[in-house]
């Protein structure tokens, strides 16, 4: 019986990268040097593809070092600081930080210029995302660094439910814990203060859960193609996980193990927001080439 192996239509880079990379493209053309501020996607392979256009990736430290140079900043945002710096140092910025990201960004900067007179402390912005992550750190910087992020269910126990809360979401969270995080301070929250959620996740990823757990049901064997690196992608990952067992992370093609493909009919190849489609057509090319 012939093998089937069939490419997710729903993976691959989403608006946001997708933009990113066109624009980091579109400047490598004109010649010159461009910088990017941090990997401009949690894909090794796609970064090495950039980078041997002539992509120069950097960190916040080695940016405070350059002047009169172009900066790209990727799909993820940069907290207000960044920009700044930016304009002390006569460098010129080409924007990518992803539209819903900066429709958030915007959102989080208000309401902060709302609610921290007299004191920041009067009121909690809770931000649910992961601690570190860029988009994180650019939502904290809107707030000068008082917004509270909680990475996890358990850490929501940990708010003082006496204070105002206003919550938001990083755009790439779960949008099920979300809800869960919602009603666990709308039963916990004194009658005396103010709590108002903001569902700021991204439909465009939040609807890929769904799709790729059908995705996953209807194949013998699951590689989800991702960057381990990427959060989005471990989200994703162990949805596949728990429909279909037998499901595998890996970065690329060469880590295909041969002894996974015995007895199997059916091969389904997915990925994250951040995974590039020749990449996972690399894979199938693969698992083909292997099995000629």
């Amino acid at each position: 019986m012939s093998l089937k192996i069939e490419i997710d239509s729903g993976s691959g880079f989403c608006f946001g990268v997708t933009t990113a990379i066109q624009k980091a493209e579109e400047e490598l053309a004109k010649g010159g040097t461009l910088y990017c501020l941090g990997d401009i996607v949690h894909n090794g392979m796609e970064c090495d593809r950039l980078r041997e256009m002539g992509l120069i990736t950097i960190d916040h430290d080695e940016m405070a070092r350059l002047h009169d140079v172009k900066v790209l900043l990727r799909a993820h945002g940069e907290p207000p600081a960044t920009y700044e710096l930016a304009q002390k140092n006569n460098i010129e910025i080409i924007d990518a930080t992803c539209p819903v990201v900066l429709k958030l960004q915007q959102r989080i900067r208000k309401q902060y210029s709302l609610t921290s007179h007299p004191s920041p402390l009067t009121s909690q912005i809770v931000i649910f995302g992961k601690k570190g992550h860029a988009e994180v750190l650019g939502l904290v910087g809107q707030t000068v660094g008082n917004a509270i992020v909680i990475e996890h269910f358990d850490d929501v126990k940990q708010l003082d439910f006496s204070r105002d809360i206003y919550l938001y979401s990083q755009t790439t969270k779960s949008l099920d814990e979300f809800h869960k995080i919602i009603d666990y301070i709308q039963s916990h929250i004194s009658p005396d203060a103010t709590f108002r959620s903001f569902d700021t996740i991204c439909r465009s990823v939040a609807n890929r859960m769904p799709n790729i757990s059908q995705f996953a049901a209807r194949h013998d064997l699951i590689l989800f193609v991702c960057g381990r690196k990427s959060s989005n992608g471990k989200v994703l990952y162990n949805e596949c996980c728990r429909v279909n067992p037998n499901t595998h992370l890996i970065e690329g093609p060469e880590e295909i193990d041969q002894t996974w493909l015995e007895g199997i009919e059916s091969i389904g190849i997915c990925g994250a927001t951040s995974t590039p489609k020749w990449l996972m057509e690399q894979c199938s090319d693969a698992i083909r080439g292997e099995r000629k």
